[in-house]
């Protein structure tokens, strides 16, 4: 049954190379991508070998705490972190410097995952929420290694599209030797679609362990020049934002600014590559603007923004208020719990289908759900009217946060006990 989802992977190869080839986050490391590697390339060294995969920044970011934990554990071991976008590859530069190696993940076709498996020699290969890929896992499975899926997720909504696929395809499910999955139910759909149930555990999500690894430092004052903010300046900060919502969170400032003219406004759009267009949206607004990577020479101005790769949170340590994006759209949220673990107040739309659980951790405990525009400014303006509010909320949703953790050291245990006894100890 795998040779249709081979056959399968390659057509679509072919038919998706020209987005590939040029998308500006995934044209890059094509080599890497094809399981082509030079001779010179430093597969790293040590053992046991452990390969971790996250697909994009943010999944890198949660893999961060298993990383240090693993390395805490068994210092000897070499740490492959594979990647497929390149603001993924950037992060993991600045975030993982533990990592012994870093690259991009192959295209999920044969050839290029058993080059991949053979030159890297994983004998754990750690993959992270629903990336379920075939042809790598069943490449790492004839290589030898062992594999665990962490912080593992499944859309109720689409399992039944999982069991049709599976039904064509095999199960690739039946090769993975460890499932970590984030709560019971993602634990029963697990089960559903047919994992052992000897080798499902629910050991929690290890985002809530990444959102507390960046304590305040003296990088806070330096930063805050680079990006304009006035000392002592309220700053109402809007990350992880949409097209379309850049927008709604102007003409808010706008109005708040009538009562709070000293009032600042950072967005990070969810994507780099829209700085420019936020830039010219608050100019529409009449609003004077600046992008965070112009320094302390760009001067100060009412709206900054954030369009550098990895600051998000180590900004929000800045911020009066938070509201996180995605959630005025129908895009279904961003995360809300980073700004909520540097003891800030988080505000988000009523769009949060994708980040349900944090939404029960934060309710109440130092996050407001907004049902609109209005609703939003009036909130804001009652925050900023009370800053003993905001310092009591700010505190309710960093401890929310820091009483999720320790699922890290949890999820490495058993992956311990998955590596060669030999290997593991060493």
């Amino acid at each position: 049954m795998h040779l249709v989802y081979a056959i399968l992977s390659w057509v679509l190869l072919v038919l998706a190379s020209p987005f590939l080839v040029f998308h500006p986050k995934l044209r890059h490391g094509i080599p890497f991508r094809l399981g082509l590697y030079r001779r010179a390339f430093d597969a790293g060294r040590g053992s046991p070998r452990v390969w971790f995969h996250g697909a994009s920044a943010g999944d890198l970011l949660s893999l961060q705490p298993m990383v240090l934990e693993l390395k805490a554990r068994l210092p000897g071991a070499c740490v492959v972190v594979s990647t497929m976008t390149n603001s993924g590859l950037a992060m993991a530069r600045r975030k993982l410097a533990e990592a012994d190696v870093l690259l991009y993940a192959p295209y999920d076709v044969g050839l290029a995952t058993s080059r991949a498996v053979a030159r890297l020699r994983p004998d754990l290969l750690v993959l992270e929420y629903t990336e379920i890929w075939p042809n790598l896992i069943r490449s790492a499975k004839r290589g030898g290694s062992r594999i665990a899926l962490t912080n593992g997720r499944f859309d109720p909504e689409r399992l039944h599209r999982y069991r049709a696929l599976f039904r064509v395809i095999g199960n690739p499910l039946a090769r993975i030797d460890l499932f970590l999955m984030r709560s019971d139910e993602e634990a029963e759909r697990a089960l559903q679609l047919g994992a052992a149930p000897d080798r499902v555990w629910v050991t929690g999500n290890t985002k809530f362990d990444a959102l507390v690894l960046d304590l305040p430092g003296e990088r806070d004052a330096a930063l805050r020049a680079e990006m304009g903010l006035p000392e002592g300046a309220p700053v109402l900060m809007a990350g992880s934002t949409h097209e379309g919502e850049e927008e709604i969170l102007i003409g808010v400032f706008k109005e708040l600014r009538q009562r709070w003219p000293e009032l600042v406004l950072v967005v990070a759009p969810r994507y780099l590559e829209r700085a420019a267009k936020v830039v010219s949206l608050a100019g529409e607004a009449g609003l004077g603007a600046r992008l965070r990577s112009g320094g302390p020479g760009a001067g100060s101005a009412p709206v900054t923004v954030l369009d550098t790769i990895g600051e998000l949170a180590a900004a929000y340590r800045l911020a009066t208020l938070v509201f996180v994006g995605g959630s005025f759209i129908t895009r279904g949220g961003q995360n809300v719990l980073e700004p909520a673990g540097q003891g800030k107040p988080v505000l988000f739309g009523p769009h949060m289908e994708n980040f349900k659980d944090s939404v029960q951790v934060l309710v109440g405990r130092g996050g407001i759900q907004v049902a609109s525009p209005e609703q939003l400014a009036r909130v804001a303006a009652e925050l900023l009217a009370r800053p003993e509010k905001i310092a009591e909320l700010g505190e309710l949703a960093r401890q929310a946060v820091s009483a999720l953790r320790g699922a890290s050291a949890r999820n490495v245990e058993h992956m311990i006990r998955l590596l060669p006894r030999g290997r593991a100890a060493a």
